[in-house]
């Protein structure tokens, strides 16, 4: 027999989510082979067994929140060896046990019967609590997926219209109609985000400082180059973010106090240059670090950023691949958004936002020319910023992204 523990996750994981139960009760188990899924604050991670056998126990459900070292199922030797069937002899003897076991039979049926309804998490422990057969519940996705507002839509079915109809009529024509809604219980994730953020806001005096780009002449460098870029460097294609990321690590080396952290009554300044990009997935936005960008070229950032992405929303990103960045970049423009304040990333000491490029017209010289503009936000703890370091911060990405062949000499 094997127990099967929540491994040590990261330094900041004590805990995490049973999102499924890739084994039930009478599987059989590989020696390496992925028993269960577990949902943390940052990534999903499949736990492992250790030895072959039969799963004999899950020790919790889907839904349930589990320490490291917790147990959470145990692995028995041989296939089917947990099973052990009453003898029809003892049966005959002693009709009331025969009866209790029958029940006991009756009920695991019932539960593996559920367990091969296809559902959401939520939607399971919403069923057990509500005391809901999840074979009864009508799904509306239509690859028959159970979520918790089914659940809820099957318990709200016509079963109290009788209630209803005994009420007095002067009650029912002044009682107001309910209005349809749906409640879904946070995913693990989405409620760490909110904390997180909500605990930025509170822990940091945080303050935005806003300026605008001309994007015309790294816009024409681009379509000058892209197509020997894609030639030279594999199919990678060259991008905004990469001239964003080597202007960030520019301005970064101008400015120290940007790339550094309190630490008690401690200024850490960072020497290194590991650049969280936001990705934007399903379960909320995450993000993913490029190290040492100062040490990388174009093409380099554009593949670590391309790969980081795709893995982000494939769920396949590791813990390590999102811990300890210095300096974070989002990119609202991607959703169309002209103007935010971005919301500072854990212990960071600023993000930079970056926006929709947007046509319009600006005076260049003593001329008016219709222009692409792109407005960009710098949010910064003023406990260690001062107002005029985040101006110039801003002022060096803007000549930098406004004059990119000084960018190459950068790189």
């Amino acid at each position: 027999m094997a127990e099967i523990i929540v491994p040590e996750l990261a330094e900041s994981i004590t805990e995490g989510t049973i999102a499924t139960w890739f084994k039930q009760v009478g599987d059989s188990v590989s020696k390496g082979e992925a028993v269960l899924e577990l949902e943390t604050d940052k990534v999903n991670v499949e736990i492992v067994s250790e030895e072959d056998g039969t799963l004999q126990e899950q020790k919790a459900e889907e839904g349930d929140t589990v320490e490291v070292g917790q147990v959470v199922a145990v692995v028995g030797e041989g296939a089917g060896a947990q099973k052990q069937d009453t003898p029809k002899e003892e049966k005959s003897e002693e009709p009331v046990k025969e009866t209790n076991e029958t029940k006991e039979v009756s009920e695991e049926k019932t539960e593996s019967d559920q367990s091969m309804v296809v559902a959401t998490p939520s939607a399971r422990k919403l069923a057990r609590e509500k005391g809901i057969d999840l074979k009864d519940v009508n799904a509306a996705d239509p690859r028959g997926l159970v979520r918790s507002h089914d659940v809820n839509n099957h318990s709200n079915t016509p079963a109290e219209a009788p209630k209803k109809e005994e009420k007095p009529a002067i009650m029912e024509t002044n009682a107001k109609p309910e209005k349809p809604i749906i409640r879904e219980k946070m995913s693990r994730r989405r409620q760490t985000i909110a904390n997180r953020l909500l605990d930025v806001s509170q822990s940091t005096a945080m303050l935005t400082t806003f300026n605008e780009i001309d994007m015309t002449a790294v816009m024409d460098l681009r379509k000058r180059k892209k197509d020997a870029f894609i030639e030279r460097n594999d199919g990678t294609k060259l991008g905004f973010m990469s001239f964003f990321t080597k202007a960030v690590v520019a301005a970064l080396k101008k400015y120290p106090a940007v790339n550094a952290e309190i630490d008690g009554t401690d200024l850490v300044y960072k020497q290194f240059y590991d650049i969280a990009i936001a990705v934007s997935t399903d379960e909320g936005l995450v993000v993913p670090i490029v190290r040492d960008c100062d040490r990388k070229n174009f093409a380099e950032i554009e593949r670590d950023i391309a790969d980081l992405a795709t893995r982000a929303r494939e769920k396949k990103l590791t813990l390590d691949e999102m811990a300890n960045g210095s300096f974070t970049i989002t990119n609202g423009g991607v959703f169309g958004s002209l103007m935010s304040t971005p919301i500072i990333n854990g212990t960071q000491a600023a993000i930079l936002g970056m926006h929709t490029i947007q046509r319009r017209p600006v005076a260049i010289a003593d001329d008016i020319e219709i222009r692409p503009m792109m407005y960009v936000a710098l949010s910064y703890d003023h406990r260690i910023i001062d107002g005029s370091e985040s101006v110039g911060f801003l002022k060096t990405i803007k000549e930098l992204i406004e004059n990119p062949e000084d960018l190459l000499l950068e790189g």
